[in-house]
């Protein structure tokens, strides 16, 4: 074999040899993406057998005992629940806040907040959602003695709070805000931190530093039990805005949404969140409970 030959034959073997590497490497530019791409939701969780839930305080869907940090609530325990039947555990990762819950899904520190989580299109924009386990109506407190926010037959004035000069108690970035904001755009804001307890708007009424609070009547009826005879609901039967609560978790994970709301809709189904509200609500019509999606036809007798 000439000097040319054994030449060739060696940049032959080469080629051969270097084949399987130059796909293997077209291979993994064409799916860099994917395989660069974090884990999804759904995937994490099945591997781990966990999901990370991040929480915030907020009855009844979710009490912290101040003394051994013990989780409760229609949230909490249905979340569980909804873990058992999908044979998973629950860790309640990290104790978050209004203001940073979103962040917190964002950068993975958690999978989902699992305690109630009002649906909005501001929330989702960034973030996806459960199906309700309960609905909350906004009420519109104000001072005992107060008349000037409604009509002669006892109807809210909505003119009479969209005025100079009134002052509407709100946190930044909450949904009183944004109701502030749309219905009473005349109206002076006097803002809380969104860190702080939502209690702080209606304390801002009975000091006199406000003149209407927008709030959950549950919220109020606990903030009336340390502060009787304080404040009023104007709206008591008709709350001018009614919310669903929902847990909620990262968009763009349909196979975790999927599974997270088959395992929610069967604990709903079984009465549980029913006997849960039973046990929880603060007093009845607090919250607005779910309306199950089918009836039943009366049976015909034959003669």
């Amino acid at each position: 074999m000439t000097t040319i030959q054994r030449r060739t034959c060696l940049a032959l073997f080469l080629l051969v040899a270097l084949i399987p590497m130059v796909l293997t490497g077209c291979r993994s530019l064409s799916t860099g993406g994917a395989a660069s791409h974090a884990t999804s939701t759904y995937d994490r969780v099945i591997a781990t057998g966990t999901i990370r839930c991040g929480y915030i305080p907020y009855p009844p869907g979710s009490f912290k005992d101040p003394n051994t940090g013990k989780l409760t609530g229609v949230f909490v325990e249905t979340m569980e629940e909804a873990a058992r039947r999908l044979d998973l555990k629950v860790q309640w990762t990290e104790e978050v806040g209004w203001a940073t819950m979103i962040e917190g899904l964002q950068t993975n520190r958690y999978d989902m907040v699992c305690t109630p989580v009002w649906e909005n299109a501001t929330r989702g924009k960034v973030a996806d959602f459960s199906v309700p386990l309960y609905y909350s109506g906004i009420g519109v407190f104000t001072r005992p003695n107060e008349t000037r926010f409604t009509k002669k037959d006892g109807s809210l004035d909505s003119a009479a709070i969209n005025s100079k000069g009134v002052r509407i108690s709100t946190s930044d970035g909450d949904i009183a805000q944004t109701i502030a904001q749309a219905d009473y755009p005349n109206a002076q804001e006097i803002a809380v931190s969104q860190m702080a307890d939502r209690a702080q708007m209606l304390l801002n009424v009975t000091e006199g530093k406000a003149d209407i609070a927008l709030n959950e009547p549950q919220t109020a009826f606990e903030f009336s039990k340390k502060n009787p005879n304080k404040l009023k609901n104007l709206v008591p039967q008709n709350p001018i805005r009614i919310f669903p609560n929902v847990m909620m978790f990262k968009r763009g994970e349909p196979e975790f949404k999927a599974m997270l709301n088959s395992a929610l809709q069967e604990v709903i189904n079984s009465g549980y969140v029913d006997k849960l509200l039973d046990k929880y609500e603060p007093f009845q019509g607090a919250t607005y409970r779910l309306a199950y999606p089918y009836r039943q036809l009366p049976v015909k007798t034959t003669k």
